[in-house]
This record gives C-alpha cells, sequence and structure tokens, in this order.
C-alpha cells in the first residue's frame, strides 16, 4: 500500500510502497543506499542486491540524482539514530530516469541558484522553508478563526496608493484612469470592520521602490488585519499573541524543518509575551549611546533597527513615532501631538521590522485634513472617508510581511529563498 514518509514511525515492520525521487545516490558493492524524498519528508532506502530481483538491481545501480521511483519495502528503525527511519527495499522500479542534475554538492552562487530556482526549489534546506512557511500561514489562520476574525478578500488593483506613496506599479487598462498594483489592503479592511468587526486579509502585493536589501522584494506576502473599538495598546497586546503562537506552532511542528537549516532554536523559545516596548524618542537615545547620529524626528533605518535587535532577545516594539514620518490615516497621540499611536515590532537577533500598525484617525474632519497635508487627491480617498461619516468607531489594524517573519524563523539572511519565486529590482526569471 502506498505510503507517504511522514506516516513512518506509525508503520515500523510493515511492508509499503513510497514514490517519489532519489536526491542522493550512493552504492557500497552489493548494496545501494538510496535517499528519497516524496514530499512529506526523506528516507534512506537500503537496497541489497541479495534480496531483490535483478530488475530492481539494475534500477538500483543506474538511478541517477532526481529520478523519479517506486519503492517497496520494510519500514524499519535506524540502527544508530533515535527518530530515524529507513526503508529496506524489497523492489524498486525507476518511473523516470533523470539526466545529469545541474546542481551538484559543490557550492553555487546566489545567482546560480536562483537562476535555477525551480530547481533550487528541491534541496532540503528550501523545502524546509517553504515547509514553515506554510506552517506560519496556517497558525494565522488558525490564530484569527480562534479569536473571532473573519477573512476578507482585499482588491489587488486599486485606484490610489493606500499610503500616498508613488513608488507603486501602475497600470494602463482602465482607459483614462490610473489604477495600481496594491501594496496593501488596509483600507478596504476598514471598510469592513463595520461590518464584520475584525477583519484580515493575506496576499501578494507590490512595492515599485529601486531597494536591492536582504529584507525588500518586489512582490511579496502581506497579512493586514483590522480591528473595531480596538485602540493603540489592545493592538499591540494583539500582536504580541498572534507572533508568539505562530512561533510556538513552529517549534511544535517544524522541529524537523529547521534542525535541517541550522537553526538555533533557543532564541526562538524566548519569544514569548510580554514583549519589550518603547517609545520612539527612548530608541533614539540608546541608538545614540550606540554611535547612531539618528535625528529626533527620523524614521528608523535597517541599521537602526539591526543595532537595537541585537541588544534584547525579545522581540521590541518601537512606538509613537514621529507623525510627520509616518501615513496620513495613523491616529495622533492626545498626549502629544506630534507623534502618532502607532508601532513597529522589530524582530529580535538583527532582523529588524517585521509588522507595522496603528490605531487608525477616526474623525472625519481630521482625516481630511491630513489627506489635505500630505497633498493627496480627495477624490482618490472620498470613499475612505465616507466611513467616518456613518458609524465611526475607534480601531486599529496592523500587517506583517511573511517573507520577513519567514527569513526571521529560519534563520535566513536574505529573504529572497522565503518565497518560492522572488521578484526583485534585478530578477524576474524563472
Amino acid at each position: 500500500m502506498q505510503k507517504m514518509i511522514s506516516e513512518f514511525p506509525e508503520l515500523v515492520g510493515q511492508e509499503v510502497i513510497i514514490k517519489g525521487w532519489a536526491y542522493n545516490v550512493r552504492s557500497s558493492g552489493k548494496i545501494a543506499f538510496l535517499q528519497v524524498r516524496d514530499g512529506s519528508g526523506f528516507v534512506q532506502a537500503v537496497v541489497v542486491q541479495s534480496v531483490v530481483d535483478e530488475s530492481s538491481w539494475a534500477a538500483a545501480t543506474e538511478v541517477t540524482q532526481e529520478s523519479s521511483l517506486s519503492v517497496t519495502g520494510e519500514v524499519t528503525k535506524h540502527p544508530k539514530q533515535e527518530g530515524v527511519y529507513e526503508l529496506q527495499a524489497s523492489k524498486l522500479e525507476v518511473i523516470q530516469k533523470a539526466e545529469e542534475y545541474p546542481i551538484g554538492k559543490k557550492e553555487h552562487g546566489p545567482d546560480f541558484l536562483l537562476d535555477n530556482r525551480h530547481l533550487w526549489l528541491r534541496a532540503p534546506s528550501q523545502w524546509a522553508v517553504q515547509r514553515v512557511r506554510d506552517e506560519i500561514i496556517a497558525a494565522t489562520y488558525d490564530y484569527f478563526h480562534e479569536h473571532g476574525f473573519t477573512k476578507f478578500d482585499s482588491p489587488i488593483l486599486t485606484p490610489s496608493a493606500c499610503e500616498g506613496t508613488t513608488e507603486l506599479f501602475e497600470i494602463d487598462y482602465f482607459e483614462e484612469r490610473k489604477a495600481y498594483l496594491s501594496q496593501s489592503g488596509q483600507l478596504y479592511l476598514e471598510a469592513a470592520i463595520v461590518s464584520l468587526g475584525r477583519v484580515y486579509d493575506f496576499g501578494p502585493v507590490f512595492r515599485a521602490e529601486k531597494s536591492k536589501t536582504r529584507r525588500h522584494l518586489t512582490e511579496f506576502w502581506m497579512m493586514d488585519a483590522e480591528m473595531a473599538f480596538v485602540e493603540h495598546d489592545e493592538n499591540l497586546k494583539i500582536q504580541e499573541e498572534l507572533v508568539s503562537y505562530i512561533v510556538k506552532r513552529v517549534l511544535e511542528n517544524r522541529e524537523a524543518e529547521l534542525k535541517i537549516l541550522e537553526r538555533d532554536v533557543e532564541p526562538l523559545k524566548k519569544v514569548q509575551v510580554p514583549f519589550e516596548r518603547m517609545t520612539h524618542a527612548e530608541a533614539i537615545k540608546i541608538l545614540r549611546e550606540q554611535g547612531s547620529d539618528i535625528g529626533d524626528m527620523d524614521d528608523l533605518g535597517a541599521d537602526d533597527e539591526t543595532m537595537l535587535t541585537k541588544m534584547y532577545d525579545k522581540p521590541i516594539f518601537i512606538e509613537k513615532y514621529p507623525a510627520e514620518v509616518k501615513a496620513f490615516y495613523m491616529k495622533r497621540d492626545p498626549e502629544d501631538p506630534t507623534r502618532a499611536l502607532c508601532a513597529d515590532l522589530l524582530a529580535p537577533e538583527g532582523y529588524g521590522e517585521i509588522i507595522g500598525g496603528s490605531q487608525r484617525e477616526d474623525d472625519y474632519d481630521e482625516l481630511l485634513k491630513r489627506i489635505r497635508e500630505y497633498n493627496l487627491p480627495e477624490d482618490a480617498f472620498s470613499w475612505y472617508l465616507d466611513l467616518r461619516k456613518y458609524g465611526s468607531v475607534p480601531h486599529s489594524g496592523f500587517g506583517y510581511g511573511l517573507e520577513r517573519l519567514v527569513a526571521w524563523i529560519c534563520g535566513l539572511h536574505h529573504v529572497r529563498e522565503t518565497i518560492p519565486f522572488p521578484r526583485m529590482i534585478n530578477r524576474l526569471e524563472p
């Protein structure tokens, strides 16, 4: 009976069939060892010449890396490694013999690997990254569904920029009207909270900034959430609960994948609520003590975030940034109108921002004032202003960048490995 490798702990002593690919092959005299991958996991199939028939042995001696195959055999425990299983083959069939595989055991540069991304995805490390990514997505959905949120699908094509930026992809399709690829579904989620209370979306977004840093992609995935009757402090509590929930799930369910990635899990075990909190002003003071020349009203740069996050072993909220460096829709701090009721969540170990969020301006006149201050087109935001006319309430929201979250949890240096096919300023293929 065909089984998955992930089921082997419950199948010891049973004869099974697995179907997959040989990602490594070696032989020693009359024994061949095939490292087989089936999507659910990896296993070593041991093929002994005296045990299998002639056609199976011939297949074992001719199989090449990445050939597809079917193996029948008995599931056994590895004689020396706890929790590791093997397949003692009784029959082997090659479904398709692969040509010489271009990705060998030698070291390859990142450009070569990205040019061959369609094949590099088969590597154990890349398999592990995508499995962790999947777990983060699943944990996000589970957390929200357990806490009364409704999934809401925001449009990807929009008539205006969410934050007033010009770094968006313009679409020439709607006759004389301009349209853009979305950078966030936030504004549309704000419309949904009056119907559904607490909502979130999850999907691809696009940013046309000409950035080449290790934290930026041109196409990436965002989760945005919006919540009616939630103000600034509660917004932060929900964010830290979500992140700690996600990290806990990955530690519980993706231990093998983190081991493949050689991820030190001890820092992840410390990701428990409450997280560290400091104001922007406090962060500026600390950064200057560390040698930064950052100004009082400056936004934090990547180097500043890295410096801060190497000083703490938990994520850090930096709250109440200068309003002038943040988006128009953020509500001002009533105790200091020069500051916004916002926060960025920075991941430890030097990874920097993973979440941005704020309380939203819920007063019509104040929001209109901000739109004019930012020189934004009032017509494009007329529907957004309408939301403040009919039952406006205090509300807050936040968004996380999936690839940054994956990079941090997996311990990866660059976000390009976190997404199946990265799109960057200098990369559109494969």
